[in-house]
């Protein structure tokens, strides 16, 4: 679909924006669960919303780093979770998280009691390091460097051995899992943008938090240790 043009529509802002790819990987998605696991509820980023009775939910996300695809950076990914309760979770109720990387042709599964695999290889330990070694990717758009937020932003970007930005949170989460990073945080993330790359971190020896600092909800993950500095950073303590 790429190759032969797609026009972008913008969401909230310029850089959040949906094609119709977005749409149709949604609709293949939705198609395949609701004709395996008829019983599981669905939420999609672009709309879908089916009831279920198993109280299982599917949460899509069907391009993840929309704007990276429709300008043709290879930072982007499909991702999915189940969770065991409603669209809106803790983080104990993500069972599973999977992400398949076109680009490449990696997909990757895993959860809190599922050893995380990438190509079905199950993936290495993750290395536990203070954040002041770590290598986090992020994201902050412009508007928040001013204020409270931009502040506990500061605080725990000035903490970390370097910094990423690269503009898919599932694939970063994926870089995490294989041992490329060790951390990520954002803040007022959707369930779709973090419980499956969330699922599959816990899966490979990592934590997964969300912690309410500067008026909003940060959601932090990675290696313990550089976790727990990052939230300590997000709340000024």
């Amino acid at each position: 679909m790429l190759e032969k043009g797609l026009e972008a529509e913008t969401k909230t802002h310029v850089t959040d924006v949906v094609t119709a790819a977005d749409k149709a990987a949604e609709a293949l998605i939705v198609e395949a669960l609701r004709r395996e696991r008829p019983d599981d509820a669905i939420v999609g980023e672009e709309g879908a919303a089916h009831a279920g009775t198993s109280g299982r939910t599917w949460v899509i996300d069907p391009v993840d780093g929309t704007y990276n695809f429709h300008r043709g950076l290879g930072w982007w990914c499909s991702a999915l979770a189940l969770v065991s309760a409603g669209a809106t979770t803790g983080e104990d109720d993500v069972l599973l998280g999977a992400v398949h990387q076109p680009v490449t042709g990696d997909s990757f599964v895993g959860g809190p009691t599922v050893a995380s695999t990438c190509n079905g290889k199950r993936l290495p330990a993750l290395v536990d390091r203070p954040l002041r070694e770590s290598c986090a990717t992020t994201y902050l758009h412009p508007p928040y460097f001013q204020g409270e937020i931009g502040a506990a932003f500061a605080r725990a970007v000035q903490g970390v051995a370097t910094l990423r930005m690269m503009g898919s949170g599932s694939l970063d989460a994926m870089a995490i899992a294989r041992g490329q990073c060790d951390v990520l945080f954002q803040h007022s993330v959707p369930d779709w943008d973090r419980l499956p790359g969330a699922a599959i971190i816990r899966g490979a020896g990592g934590e997964s938090r969300v912690v309410h600092a500067a008026g909003v909800d940060w959601h932090v993950a990675g290696v313990p240790t550089a976790v727990a500095d990052v939230c300590a950073a997000l709340l000024g303590d």
